[in-house]
């Protein structure tokens, strides 16, 4: 009796491991045939929140509008982070260098914490826990592996929470898209 449960036991534990390997295979495979995504979100900022949609291109670019009163258009251009409050005619610059979306933008860093990742698997979600200088979650939905969202904190100590729902994939998008805008 105790040797079967030893069994039953093991069984388990190798179906687990089996199943994550399945679970982070299906996510490569989602990513490798990913070129770019538009996307709508919810975002939790030291619970603050706000929503938008985004338009991202790998590897590096990213432009996102938010839904709010001062028109925020947040673009990342590989090394640029501008952005501008439409509202009040400002645009801010920053360095992506420190910046945790190093993490997301570029297929090699999401691959690698993919790869890396402790993967924990809810009823709707498979999330994929991973740290280095920047503790980061990246949620995938369950059933499609689309992309969900992450949870960071950034470089000034704030928590983000990201919630994204895919509109469409792989388009292309105009050359000016991710043009980052100049200082004024």
């Amino acid at each position: 009796m105790f040797f079967k449960k030893i069994f039953i036991i093991q069984v388990f534990i190798l179906i687990s491991f089996s199943s994550f390997a399945d679970e982070k295979k299906e996510i490569v495979t989602q990513l490798n045939n990913l070129t770019s995504l538009e996307f709508t979100f919810n975002q939790i900022i030291n619970k603050k929140k706000e929503n938008g949609s985004c338009l991202l291109e790998f590897p590096g670019k990213l432009k996102c509008k938010y839904f709010d009163d001062k028109q925020k258009e947040l673009i990342i251009n590989n090394k640029k982070i501008a952005i501008t409050q439409k509202r009040y005619n400002k645009t801010y610059h920053y360095p992506i260098s420190k910046s945790p979306f190093l993490n997301i933008l570029y297929k090699d860093k999401l691959l690698e914490i993919i790869k890396l990742g402790e993967i924990e698997l809810t009823k709707k979600l498979v999330k994929l826990n991973y740290s280095n200088e920047n503790a980061i979650i990246i949620l995938f939905d369950r059933k499609t592996f689309n992309l969900k969202g992450w949870e960071i904190v950034d470089q000034y100590n704030n928590d983000i929470i990201f919630s994204l729902n895919i509109i469409a994939k792989n388009d292309i998008f105009k050359k000016d898209t991710f043009k980052v805008p100049e200082i004024n």
